[in-house]
């Protein structure tokens, strides 16, 4: 019996393998180590594999890619209703397998090593990102309990942390000045790690043209156009602008039922990174609206009309990521509409 589709379920070093042929039949459910996959793969003909997109799943997608399968790769999400009962990696395989043929079914683009470069470079610096916010939180309330009060932001708390280098004197107990100073040292060096990964991105953003195209939208940095490159790459994956914009969670929840229409708040189920720096871009654009209105899409100043800041600054960043759609797979520059 030749097999057809396989399902995959990955991990660190034993995964499971469930193969069936045209018809429907299972061939095997089996358990392999690491070191047996390439072998395993290389003695099959070519056939559809599928893999939930989860960790190391793009390097293996492109690894069995090159011995002539077919991969597609699944959000865990649209696997988990083919789950027949319980929970063990024979079951997952299987729910791959079924899930992997339906003709509905949704799949990842197989990011390529330097899309995944890049995202690194994101991940890492959003963590340190975050760890800078956590110290800057612990320094002002520690200096708190102590009636010095350092303004919100970690401008503020980086400055006070560089006059702490220059010796200046606070009102503070041995103790509590030596955890002051270890603080400020670890908050300055937090600092210079964010500005070098920011520095990188910086480089690497020009080296792509869809990442260009990106920045002549306005909200869009070279941060957030680089993360958007390589998360999703020329974006055709997506049917339309609307799929986008519903994949970073940016779309409202829909509960209508007997012909009733009811939308919710957004459904925030999607990329929250990417989603966070859009929202972000909006938000900064909103400023710029409200000085310049003219300068801008009439459609954005009407709805600040309409709606608060906050909810303006969803609704643009929803907008927003149907433009990204559209300026990706037509490959041109966005010219802002103002009139």
């Amino acid at each position: 019996m030749q097999v057809t589709t396989i399902g995959l379920d990955l991990a660190k070093n034993v995964f499971q393998v469930h193969g069936v042929t045209e018809v429907g039949e299972i061939v095997f459910n089996r358990s392999l180590r690491r070191a047996q996959m390439h072998r395993f793969f290389e003695g099959l003909p070519p056939c559809l594999v599928g893999i939930e997109a989860c960790g190391t799943s793009h390097y293996w997608a492109r690894e069995i890619a090159t011995l002539g399968h077919e991969v597609r790769l699944i959000p865990p999400a649209y696997v988990k209703p083919y789950v027949k009962r319980g929970k063990s990696d024979a079951i997952d395989a299987a729910a791959i397998c079924e899930a992997v043929t339906r003709p509905s079914m949704r799949f990842v683009a197989i990011k390529t090593p330097d899309q995944q470069a890049v995202l690194a470079l994101h991940r890492v610096r959003d963590l340190i990102v975050r760890q800078r916010t956590q110290i800057v939180n612990m320094l002002r309330g520690v200096l708190a309990e102590f009636g010095i009060v350092v303004r919100q932001g970690a401008g503020h708390a980086i400055a006070f942390a560089k006059h702490c280098f220059e010796g200046v004197e606070q009102d503070l107990p041995d103790p509590a000045r030596d955890i002051v100073t270890n603080l400020s040292h670890q908050l300055v060096a937090l600092h210079r790690r964010v500005l070098w990964y920011g520095r990188q991105l910086n480089r690497a953003a020009p080296l792509d043209a869809r990442v260009a195209r990106l920045r002549t939208i306005p909200g869009v940095g070279p941060i957030t156009a680089s993360a958007i490159v390589a998360s999703i790459g020329d974006g055709r994956q997506f049917s339309n602008g609307r799929s986008l914009a519903a994949w970073l969670g940016l779309t409202p929840l829909n509960r209508s039922s007997g012909g009733k229409e009811r939308l919710g708040r957004i459904s925030k189920m999607g990329d929250r990174y990417i989603r966070r720096l859009l929202v972000l871009g909006m938000t900064s654009r909103i400023k710029q609206i409200r000085h310049r209105p003219d300068q801008f899409d009439p459609w954005f100043s009407e709805i600040l009309e309409r709606k608060p800041a906050k909810l303006a600054a969803v609704a643009m960043a929803n907008k927003t990521a149907r433009i990204i759609r559209a300026v990706l797979t037509r490959e041109q520059d966005y010219k802002v509409r103002t009139a």
